[in-house]
Formats: structure tokens, C-alpha cells, sequence
């Protein structure tokens, strides 16, 4: 068999991330403040972001924006990641599809979120700032910017989701090794869990719940500012490191995708290897398929509304134009932790709306199922999270099968399972369930939304 990996040098880092929003023919819909309805000015984020963060999130003209030296030489630790031809995969599905997958995992912390969290600390610290506040879902975008925070002298608290802070107890344990303090949310610490637990006692928390106590210390705490790890632009673009490298091995593997697929949660790993590609569809007209993989039980893309709406539940943060659940939406409580979100990011949200990609929700057994085909044919446990994309991919190459057709499918590993094997006890123990989520649940949390679109 021939070798299955792409690899790059050193050398074949990216030197500047690109801004897929300057090449968009209708643009985003602008943030709108919360009070006043008006657009986002950017010095309106600073009380939030670093100056330069917050200029990235608003910049809609320039398609590159280089990356500093002190991000790229942190990059240098584990990037280049490989591409991998995945055979074994493809031999087992009986397929005449051509699997690549670009390996993420092999991140210090096992997943793509250190891309950006490097880069959010390293403008954070440029800025003088010396504590940032975060969220987290499953526990990888904790881990990444606790390590981030680390290599650049920055106190992190972090804010994780309630029942990932008690499935997932080594997520947490990484945090604390790399000096983080980790708080489950809701908490008592901030207002906005105050009342949340007073209103759901047994509240087991949500991502919206996270970010809204994590922008609260943040906003009252001297010195500090809010880092995210997902569904804002400034996230979108540090993450296109990864695309841009794929560009590169795909044609060292003499191929073009005909399907790029990422899971979906907010957006940042699946924007990070499709919107590199969707780049050529956007410019040059190039036919290619771009697929986000969203859980059933929290299906914001194929069943959510198209409208403003808060990224968090309490309200703290500006009006995003999304794909929404509504913010007061309850995720189940799925393993796949980081895809527990409400809302998709505003440029995923019109390239969306646009038909420029498409979406597809996927049962919680199912990703299991080729979680666990993956594991035993190429060797890699994933994430639950990644497993969607997984599960995805065999769906297209099995119709490639029945087609009689060689499709080239490209899909994002965004990282291991190997914390989070609790999860695969459960499966093969049979006690995982999917969950139905019915369309009074879905209109109910959308019927609260104010209507602005």
C-alpha cells in the first residue's frame, strides 16, 4: 500500500489567514448593539476584545490578514498537521470514493482550537491585558487557550458547561495542569448564573449559560478580556490555517475535493477546512460541495431560523444575524459537548442562507457507530464532536458507491477521543440514546425571538 500522508515542512506554514468575508458577494449582516439596533462600531468591542481582535472581527475588505510571528513560531510546535488518505476506511465502505482527512488532533492539546487560542492570547498579551475570562463546551477550547494562556503569562478562568464539567473530568484536570481555574456553569459567581439557578435548580448548563457568566467576570474584572473559541469571524480566520494547509497537500496528493466536511458546532473547525476551498467556488466558480455535520438534537443549520439573536443565554453580548435555536434553547445532553450550541456564526449564517453550503444533522448513535469504524480501520479514536464529520463522510462515499461514481471527499479530524472514552463506555454498554427533538420544542424557543429580519 502507498503511503497514506501529506506532509509538509516547516516552511509551508501559513503566513497570513484568509478572511473569507472580502470575497463574499453579499456580505454578513452587520452586529447590531442590543439597545440601539445599530451596527457594531469596533470600538464598541474593545470593553470585550483586544483592539486587534476586535478589528479582525469587523474587517469585511481584506481576504489576507498576515500572522504574526510570535503566533507562527507557537504554530511551528505541531503544525504543519498531516493530511491522511484514508484507506482503511474506504476498503471497509466498499467505495470508489478517495477519503482524505486532515489530522488535527495532534495538537499539544488534541484538538484545532489551539489555532486560535495562540493567536487570541498573543493579542491579549500585546495589549497589556494580563487575566481573560472563556467558556468551554466539551472541554477542548478550555484546554487550548488554558495552554495558550500559559505560554503567554495570562490568568484564564474558565467557565465549563455543567454536565461536560462531570463527563468529561480529565478535560477539566488539563485545564487546571496548565494553571486555569475551571468553574462549572451555571455557578454562583456571577449574576447571570445566580439567576439562571434560581429559575432551573438542576440546570445542567449550555454553552449560551457559559459565555454569558464568562463575558460577566470579564466585563467586571480590571485589566481582563473575553476570549471565544467559536461562531465569530476573528475565530473563522485564525482557524483557516488549517484549510489553507489542506489546499497545499491535496495537491501534493495530485487531488481536489469534490466534498469538503466539517462537524458543526459554532463553526470554527468546519469554516477552518472548507472555507479555503469555498474560496475557489466564491472566485473562480469552482464546483465543490461544502457539508457542516450538526447534531439532531441541537440542529440550528437545518431547522433553526435565520434571525438576530444573542450568543448568550443571559443577553450580555451584542445581536449576531444567525441561524438560531433561540439563545434560551436547552441542548441535550449529548457527548459531543462542543456542539451543544444555539446559534451558527454570521458568515456560516449567510453563506447558508446563500445555498453555498449545506447542512446535515446526524443521531448521537450514529456518530458512534462510524466512531468506532473509523477507530478500528484507521486506528485513531475520535471525538464525538469529529465523529459527525465522520459519519457524514461514510454517508457520501457510500452513496458515491451506489452511484458508481470516484468522489473525492475531504473531511476535518478536529481531534481525539482519548478523553473521552466514558462516552464510548456508555455506547458499547447500549445506554446512549438519541434524542428527538420535536418541532413545538424548536418553535417555541424561536417564537421568543425578536423579529428583526
Amino acid at each position: 500500500m502507498k503511503t497514506k500522508k501529506f506532509l509538509l515542512q516547516e516552511k509551508d506554514i501559513p503566513t497570513a489567514w484568509y478572511n473569507i468575508a472580502a470575497d463574499m458577494e453579499n456580505k454578513p449582516r452587520p452586529i447590531l448593539n442590543p439597545a440601539t439596533k445599530e451596527p457594531l462600531r469596533e470600538e464598541d468591542l474593545y470593553p470585550l476584545f483586544a483592539k486587534e481582535l476586535a478589528h479582525q472581527e469587523l474587517n469585511a475588505t481584506d481576504a489576507w490578514i498576515e500572522i504574526p510571528e510570535g503566533v507562527r513560531d507557537m504554530y511551528k510546535i505541531w503544525r504543519p498537521t498531516p493530511l491522511v488518505r484514508a484507506y482503511g476506511l474506504e476498503k471497509a465502505l466498499d467505495t470508489p470514493a478517495h477519503i482524505y482527512f486532515k489530522n488535527e488532533s495532534i495538537s499539544p492539546v488534541g484538538s484545532h482550537k489551539l489555532n486560535s487560542a495562540l493567536a487570541q492570547a498573543y493579542f491579549c498579551k500585546k495589549e497589556g491585558v494580563t487575566n481573560i475570562t472563556t467558556e468551554t463546551g466539551a472541554g477542548q477550547w478550555g484546554a487550548a487557550m488554558s495552554y495558550a494562556a500559559k505560554a503567554f503569562g495570562l490568568e484564564l478562568a474558565v467557565y465549563m458547561v455543567k454536565i461536560s464539567y462531570h463527563q468529561k473530568p480529565y478535560r477539566r484536570s488539563i485545564m487546571q495542569t496548565f494553571g486555569a481555574q475551571v468553574i462549572a456553569s451555571p455557578s454562583m459567581s456571577t449574576k447571570a448564573g445566580r439567576q439562571i439557578l434560581t429559575d432551573h435548580p438542576n440546570y445542567q448548563g449550555s454553552l449560551g449559560t457559559a459565555i454569558s457568566e464568562a463575558v460577566e467576570l470579564a466585563i467586571q474584572t480590571p485589566n481582563c478580556k473575553y476570549t471565544l473559541g467559536s461562531v465569530l469571524n476573528h475565530v473563522m480566520l485564525h482557524q483557516s490555517v488549517i484549510g489553507l494547509e489542506a489546499e497545499k497537500q491535496m495537491e501534493m496528493a495530485g487531488e481536489y475535493p469534490d466534498i469538503v466536511i466539517g462537524c458543526f458546532g459554532g463553526g470554527s473547525n468546519f469554516s477552518g477546512i472548507s472555507f479555503p476551498f469555498l474560496r475557489h467556488k466564491l472566485t473562480e466558480g469552482k464546483d465543490i460541495r461544502i457539508i457542516a455535520a450538526e447534531p439532531a438534537s441541537c440542529p440550528k443549520l437545518t431547522r433553526g431560523q435565520f434571525q438576530y439573536d444573542f450568543g448568550d443565554e443571559a443577553g450580555y453580548t451584542p445581536l449576531i444575524p444567525m441561524f438560531t435555536l433561540g439563545h434560551t434553547f436547552s441542548p441535550a445532553h449529548i457527548h459531543a459537548g462542543g456542539l451543544r450550541y444555539h446559534g451558527a456564526g454570521a458568515i456560516v449564517s449567510q453563506l447558508h442562507k446563500d445555498k453555498l453550503m449545506e447542512a446535515v444533522d446526524i443521531p448521537q448513535l450514529d456518530t458512534f457507530d462510524a466512531a468506532t469504524l473509523f477507530a478500528r480501520v484507521e486506528g485513531i479514536i475520535p471525538a464525538p464532536e469529529s465523529a459527525h464529520a465522520i459519519a457524514a463522510t461514510i454517508r457520501e462515499a457510500q452513496q458515491a458507491r451506489e452511484e458508481g461514481k470516484q468522489k473525492v471527499i475531504l473531511f476535518n479530524l478536529s481531534g481525539h477521543g482519548l478523553i473521552d472514552m466514558a462516552a464510548y463506555d456508555q455506547y458499547f454498554a447500549g445506554d446512549l440514546t438519541n434524542f428527538d427533538l420535536t418541532d413545538e420544542e424548536v418553535e417555541k424557543n424561536i417564537a421568543g425571538l425578536e423579529k428583526i429580519i
